[in-house]
């Protein structure tokens, strides 16, 4: 082996060349998995703290909302009279009820508004809660002693529809004459609508789990039901200590397969605090993706670099072993062969001195082989402009199937797309293409967006079936169709909607052709600097309006208007939260022009 390896320059500076390339990027590969992983937890948090931030939001409004209800029914004019009687009146007490029941009609999560009298004994409630020999149920009660507002812990009531848990603010009413305590009001929160729509979120990627912390300790609230009225520290041991009081942040606890995220955030109002776990497996399976992902990519580099090294080497080495084939050839009867020198190093150097011992034959020598390197040159240039395309679809025709044997159906899909896409973009040079064909280039460059970016749009194809086969020119539908997708449908929330409509003109022998998407859509004064960008581009756009997408439609608008005339500019109309519409006109070609 070292016999062989060092027989060989070429060898030599290959292995040496290559081994100083790949161990750069094995540390660069280790580096980008260490720094990837990271960047996965830190972005797990973010979004996590997010979450709970939109949580506080909504809960704080709840909150707010009972704490303004319960001022609302303590100065109650009527509620006042009815409270300072020493004796019940049916008939206040129904007209007050009906009100108090109205006002919790109107808001979904509140379960009950209960007002106590303090001098005679009838209770108003909104609610029906039953009465149940079952042990595990209770009741709110009217506190004793000091008359302050105070919110209770979660507890179970049972009403016509089953077991309820709520949670209550109790609260003294007092005379607006002279502050004495006439009664308590309490109004009771359901903790399902409380907790109602945090499994949507997906904290963790719907992996986490999100609960609610009382002043106290106790869990208030929770995704798992089973664990609502316990105490924290009870079934999480350790986690309390590391929740600052009235703060806001992320840690780490845990070992081992129980190692988990915490994040907690604080609710201002009650001193409650928001708490969300996420399990470290979530981490676990996103970095064992990365670290096959920059193991390929690795690889792949590694293979490329030894690939140019050798390709780099031999073509160093090459003129070494060109000269030493003719200085081992040298033929005193005849003259010595010609050494083209392409470089002005040493190797050079020793060529053209080589060189100078065949000078006789050096100016017909050289016109022979100019001759033949046009030539040559030429063909090539031919041969490569046929064979190019045919080993691009050759090769992703080769990766398609490796995928295919390797079960990775969604790289199989997006290379078999990506290859039909390329295919119909080259069109043998043809400008023009049926209107079936560039619907099918569409088709393939939908195809392989929606790998990338999974339920994020749906495509709709309303195209008369009569003009399919004719003629248009090419590649005018995909740039508007990426400008949609990317400008339109991405910053969207939800699934978006792009519909493609191609109708003929029953007034004339024109082809409509709509673009049309129900994404952000775009301000006034943003949609009145895109028209004019369109109308005046002459082939140079600034930068902004690079980076805005703009480009793509001014070129196709350039192109409509140096093959059809100015009848066929694109028009564009948006709105803000409305979508985007952009629309042109063509004529009607048999065949290609």
């Amino acid at each position: 082996m070292a016999r062989w390896l060092t027989s060989s320059l070429q060898r030599k500076l290959s292995v040496v060349v290559t081994a100083s390339m790949i161990v750069p990027l094995l540390a660069l590969g280790l580096f980008a998995f260490l720094i990837s992983s990271r960047i996965t937890e830190q972005k797990t948090k973010l979004s996590g703290m997010d979450t709970l931030k939109q949580v506080e939001a909504n809960l704080r409004y709840m909150l707010q909302d009972a704490e303004n209800l319960s001022i609302f029914l303590i100065g109650e004019r009527d509620i006042q009279q009815y409270l300072s009687h020493n004796e019940d009146h049916e008939l206040d007490r129904v007209d007050i009820l009906g009100r108090m029941t109205n006002l919790a009609a109107s808001k979904k999560y509140i379960a009950n508004i209960a007002i106590y009298p303090g001098r005679f004994d009838a209770t108003l409630s909104t609610a029906t809660w039953y009465v149940s020999n079952e042990s595990n149920l209770s009741y709110p009660s009217v506190p004793s002693g000091e008359a302050v507002k105070q919110w209770t812990g979660v507890y179970p009531v049972q009403n016509y529809a089953g077991i309820q848990n709520v949670i209550t603010l109790v609260r003294p009413i007092r005379s607006i004459h002279d502050y004495r305590p006439i009664g308590w009001l309490a109004i009771s929160l359901d903790e399902k609508a409380i907790s109602k729509g945090w499994a949507a979120l997906g904290l963790g990627r719907g992996q986490g789990r999100l609960e609610l912390i009382g002043s106290s300790g106790e869990i208030l609230s929770s995704m798992d039901k089973s664990r609502l009225g316990l105490k924290l520290e009870g079934v999480e041991p350790g986690i309390s200590t590391l929740i600052q009081d009235g703060g806001s942040g992320t840690t780490t606890y845990g070992s081992g397969d129980d190692k988990r995220t915490l994040l907690y955030y604080p609710e201002e109002l009650t001193g409650w605090t928001l708490v969300g776990t996420v399990p470290y497996d979530q981490y676990k399976s996103e970095n064992r993706y990365i670290l096959i992902l920059t193991g390929c990519a690795v690889a792949m580099s590694a293979a490329i670099s030894a690939a140019l090294v050798w390709f780099t080497v031999r073509r160093v080495t090459r003129p070494l072993r060109v000269l030493t084939r003719h200085l081992s050839r040298i033929d005193p009867e005849r003259p010595l062969p010609l050494f083209r020198s392409e470089s002005d190093d040493e190797i050079g150097r020793l060529g053209e001195s080589y060189n100078l011992l065949g000078a006789h034959i050096q100016l017909l020598k050289e016109e022979i082989i100019r001759g033949e390197a046009r030539k040559k040159e030429a063909d090539l240039r031919v041969l490569q402009a046929q064979i190019n395309p045919h080993f691009l679809y050759n090769t992703l025709s080769s990766i398609h199937w490796i995928a295919l044997m390797s079960e990775e159906k969604r790289i199989a899909d997006m290379v078999e797309g990506l290859s039909d896409f390329l295919r119909i973009s080259l069109n043998n040079g043809q400008d023009y293409c049926p209107v079936e064909q560039e619907i099918a280039h569409i088709r393939h460059y939908v195809r392989v967006q929606s790998i990338r970016f999974p339920d994020q749009f749906v495509l709709h194809y309303i195209v008369d079936p009569a003009l399919e086969k004719r003629m248009m020119l090419k590649l005018l539908l995909q740039p508007l169709v990426e400008n949609a997708m990317i400008h339109g449908i991405q910053p969207k929330a939800g699934v978006g909607t792009i519909t493609i409509m191609i109708r003929k003109d029953p007034d004339n022998e024109q082809m409509n052709v709509l673009v049309l998407d129900d994404g952000v859509g775009m301000e006034p004064d943003r949609l009145e600097q895109l028209r004019i960008s369109i109308r005046e581009w002459k082939g140079k756009q600034p930068e902004k309006q690079l980076n805005q997408g703009g480009y793509g439609l001014c070129n196709v608008n350039e192109r409509l208007l140096l093959h059809y005339g100015a009848d066929a500019q694109l028009e564009v109309d948006s709105r803000v939260g409305g979508g985007t519409r952009i629309s042109f006109s063509i004529p009607i070609l048999e065949g290609s022009p």
